[in-house]
């Protein structure tokens, strides 16, 4: 009876089963595979080098320095991006109207829910370029912008300064991604159950102290997710930053781990050490998921 059972679920799983070990096993296994060749990726000779490459990426500045960049975007980005969009969402949706805490949101909320979001909507892309044009030093809206105000001063080439150029990428991600997150929060609080904030508010706790104490707790999972997601994104990075700096930036102060892997692969002919700089950033991924979820673990909040 039981082998009966097993053999008509195995028949459903096989299919999906070889087809994920086809289409994802598959690939990881022949980039590690390259990752210990010299292969040049334009020819079919392959000398098998064992961990050369690694060893001279342990050695490479160039692949740290861009690591470091990555780790920033890691940093910065992220938890701007979610304690902006926590904010919005804790204020359209659990804030609530004449100070009570529950959900409703301030007024006007739905029309402040679409502006937040529209962001979100503009390809990656089409956002590099309009902030590329955003930040030009001579023609660009920031720039004249702070001379209309009097503030001349602070005009500056911002995407050719080696201390401004990373920030102001990192204002674009911030820029794009906030509406995201703002929707998965609106989304996670909207569940949340009333009568836990009514008895909070008869026990005479505000705003402030029942966001700390009981939104937040009971959305925990949400922000974790959210973060590992968001931080996943900034440890690649490559589609904006090869649209507004596809040579790395002044002095390469804002090439990204993803950029110097294709430039290795496509520009110096070095497909090995390409895989090498994969396989190393696929690791980086695993452990930064592998510690935000330890470190939030705790017990789940029942409601």
């Amino acid at each position: 009876m039981h082998y009966g059972k097993y053999r008509f679920v195995a028949s459903f799983l096989a299919v999906p089963l070889l087809l994920y070990i086809v289409f994802v096993i598959s690939p990881y296994a022949q980039a590690f595979y390259i990752s210990m060749t010299d292969w040049s990726g334009f020819s079919a000779d392959r000398n098998f080098i064992g961990l050369g490459n690694y060893a001279e990426l342990l050695s490479d500045a160039r692949f740290w320095r861009a690591m470091w960049h990555n780790i920033a975007l890691l940093i910065v980005v992220p938890l701007v991006t979610l304690g902006i969009a926590l904010f919005l969402a804790t204020m359209t949706t659990v804030a609530g109207r004449r100070g009570m805490v529950g959900r409703g949101g301030v007024r006007g909320s739905r029309f402040y829910q679409v502006v937040f979001f529209f962001p979100h909507v503009v390809p990656l892309v089409i956002a590099g370029i309009l902030f590329a044009f955003f930040y030009n030093p001579q023609a660009g809206l920031l720039n004249g912008m702070l001379r209309l105000v009097g503030f001349e001063w602070l005009t500056r080439p911002w995407l050719g300064d080696t201390t401004f150029a990373l920030p102001a990428v990192m204002g674009v991600l911030i820029w794009v991604y906030v509406g995201f997150y703002y929707v998965v929060f609106s989304a996670a609080m909207k569940s949340l159950p009333t009568d836990v904030f009514e008895a909070a508010v008869l026990d005479g706790a505000g705003r402030f102290r029942t966001f700390v104490s009981l939104t937040v707790p009971m959305i925990t999972d949400s922000i974790k997710t959210s973060y590992i997601y968001l931080g996943i994104l900034m440890l690649d990075g490559f589609a904006l930053l090869q649209v507004m700096l596809p040579d790395g930036g002044p002095d390469g102060s804002t090439e990204v781990v993803a950029q110097y892997l294709y430039r290795a692969a496509f520009t110096e002919g070095r497909f090995g050490y390409a895989s090498a700089i994969g396989v190393m950033l696929c690791l980086v991924t695993l452990v930064l998921a592998i510690v935000v979820l330890r470190m939030g673990r705790r017990d789940r909040v029942e409601f």
